[in-house]
């Protein structure tokens, strides 16, 4: 499984820019096709879905391109990724085919869904009391914020706070941009030059960037870091950023419009994911032990207020 992940992702870092932008809006459904939707696991799940998702038996996720979580192939169309295998197993248990239309960045992918375009998106997106006012989530995994950089500029690099002073490409409004900010703040305190941010669409373009000598490194999440070097080990590096230099260990999830209902439903299919220990499958077939919960937690920042 690493191994062809490795692929794939390479062959997605190979694709211009201008390919992934023509892709936007491009949706791609299961393999199987056909609009058949399997048969759900949990009938009383299914009967409270929306009447629109029960009669379409289909429901469409927006997805940027974030590896490992989503990693668009070369056609601009096909998605490989966690994403993708979590969507299919809540869909079994739903009784509903997935969609994914893929979307430009974290923002479209949100105002898509408040447009009634998509019904939901798996993130990885951080739960926060401002979002949960339009959204509902289901958190199913946390991470911590890192910075990929090249092996051969990371000599005395040995963590985060080595970074002041530098550019880090990120991608736009994600988790990762408001630790980054946190990052140059903690830069400021102990005198040193603060981290310039370099705003990009996705993770692929960030990397790009560090490749190409734009950007010093790529600030990201933890799991997409450690596929990351995985893929590029001779090459690539990373470092995470401590509680010292402003980093949370935050809570990522699902996000559903809080006006379409769809929330408590989706927070009870995970929970069936859990139960069955489809979710711990899916967790370490992927490598991410390290950023698993025990449960899904519905809207955990304003329960946490």
């Amino acid at each position: 499984m690493r191994h062809l992940l490795g692929l794939r992702y390479l062959l997605a870092m190979t694709v211009s820019l201008g390919l992934a932008i023509a892709g936007c809006g491009a949706t791609s459904g299961e393999e199987e096709g056909a609009g058949n939707a399997p048969t759900a696991s949990a009938p009383a799940l299914h009967e409270a879905l929306p009447d629109s998702i029960k009669e379409s038996k289909v429901l469409t996720f927006a997805g940027d391109s974030h590896p490992p979580y989503r990693t668009v192939g070369p056609d601009g169309e096909t998605i490989t990724g966690i994403d993708k295998d979590f969507q299919k197993a809540l869909g079994k248990v739903l009784g509903v085919r997935t969609e994914i239309a893929i979307v430009d960045n974290l923002p479209a992918a949100l105002q898509g869904m408040l447009s009634d375009r998509y019904d939901a998106f798996n993130g990885p997106v951080k739960a926060t009391v401002e979002r949960e006012r339009q959204f509902d989530t289901v958190t199913w995994m946390t991470t911590r914020t890192s910075y990929v950089l090249p092996r051969e500029s990371a000599a005395g690099v040995e963590d985060a706070g080595d970074l002041c002073g530098t550019k880090v490409a990120v991608t736009k409004a994600s988790v990762s941009a408001e630790q980054l900010a946190h990052l140059s703040d903690y830069c400021a305190r102990k005198g040193e030059a603060k981290v310039t941010p370099i705003e990009l669409d996705d993770t692929n373009t960030t990397v790009l960037a560090v490749q190409s000598g734009r950007a010093q490194a790529a600030a990201t999440t933890q799991a997409s870091a450690i596929d990351i070097v995985e893929q590029q080990k001779d090459k690539l590096t990373y470092v995470i950023q401590t509680e010292e230099q402003g980093a949370t260990k935050d809570n990522l999830a699902l996000f559903v419009p809080k006006k379409s209902g769809l929330g408590p439903v989706m927070h009870k299919a995970f929970q069936k994911l859990f139960d069955s220990g489809e979710y711990d499958r899916i967790m370490k077939e992927w490598g991410l032990t390290d950023v698993m919960v025990d449960k899904p937690l519905l809207n955990v920042a304003t329960s946490e207020r």
